[in-house]
């Protein structure tokens, strides 16, 4: 009874006001744009020889991203979310499978960074998703809805063409950005740092500004949804980086691809949910997963970055080729 009284709260504040404000809408997916041309600026011809010549870790990567994530989603779903009453769930559940379907995130590359891993492999892992999402992101979502909604009423709210239009969109600023650092390299070196600064900023404008203003819907969601935000992040990681162990891959494309596959764009995941439910009463709670995701993935990140400093440093010593 209590349960169903917290969510009922929590869907009459979605309902009484704008979860997310007009202004915030547009000031989100500028930062999006922003983002994605500065992962745009930070490639180079070099960065795509480099792929070519050693695709295993894009190939796995790609796998990862494509395969593990997806159904990592669909999985705490159901065996979380849904033992929520419907209404609720479904909406929230849809937020959570957009944010298991997106590419990578440019966040992934600072941490790959500081966690001693392949930068370059990183980067052009970043794009390559990017690239696929076009395709696979629409079809593991029209996929996955289709098994959560098997009535056809959560995938007939975010139609494939509406999610390919989106990242076409958003790939423009990408190719434009690559255009750029092959006329200036340094101009390409200076906007790659603001794409990174923005995704940093994105998440502080999260914590000041949304999470504040919407505290009483994030104090009444249920523990269950927290645990699919963080555990989709967290979870994916781990995942990734055991299977890279398994197999055997050199410790820091094991880092890379571990943390390239649990860190998905959440800013591209929120831009799509606020594309595609703008007015729809029912965005706050499908906004839910993607946000908490956001602003979660950055402590996880961290723990798993000292993790991996840590842990692995000797082990990368010993083994002196990559993939």
């Amino acid at each position: 009874m209590n349960l169903i009284a917290t969510l009922s709260r929590a869907q009459a504040q979605v309902s009484e006001q704008d979860v997310v404000t007009p202004f915030e809408e547009v000031l989100l997916v500028v930062m999006v744009f922003v983002i994605m041309f500065g992962l745009g600026a930070g490639l180079t011809p070099r960065d795509f020889r480099l792929a070519l010549r050693r695709p295993w870790g894009l190939i796995i990567g790609w796998v990862t991203q494509f395969g593990i994530m997806p159904l990592l989603a669909y999985l705490l779903i159901v065996t979380f979310l849904f033992q929520l009453p419907k209404e609720y769930a479904l909406p929230v559940a849809i937020g959570a499978m957009i944010m298991g379907s997106v590419p990578a995130g440019t966040t992934s590359n600072i941490f790959t960074y500081f966690s001693k891993g392949n930068l370059a492999l990183s980067v052009i892992m970043t794009t390559n998703s990017t690239l696929w999402a076009i395709l696979m992101t629409p079809l593991v979502l029209y996929f996955y809805l289709g098994l959560l909604s098997p009535e056809g009423s959560a995938a007939q709210q975010i139609p494939p063409r509406n999610i390919i239009v989106t990242l076409i969109l958003l790939l423009i600023p990408v190719v434009l950005g690559m255009l750029l650092r092959r006329i200036s390299a340094n101009i390409g070196a200076v906007l790659e740092l603001l794409g990174g600064f923005f995704g940093l900023f994105f998440i502080l404008f999260l914590l000041s500004t949304w999470v504040p203003r919407n505290w009483e819907l994030l104090s009444s969601t249920p523990w269950q949804t927290y645990l699919v935000a963080i555990g989709l992040g967290l979870f994916g990681i781990a995942i990734a980086y055991a299977l890279t162990k398994a197999i055997k891959l050199h410790p820091m494309n094991a880092r890379t691809i571990a943390l390239e596959t649990g860190i998905q764009n959440g800013p591209l995941a929120i831009a799509i949910v606020l594309l595609n439910f703008s007015g729809d009463p029912t965005i706050g709670l499908v906004l839910i997963i993607p946000a908490l995701y956001s602003l979660f993935i950055v402590l996880v990140s961290t723990a798993v970055t000292f993790y991996f400093r840590r842990a692995n440093l000797a082990e990368e010593q010993k083994i002196p080729n990559l993939l």
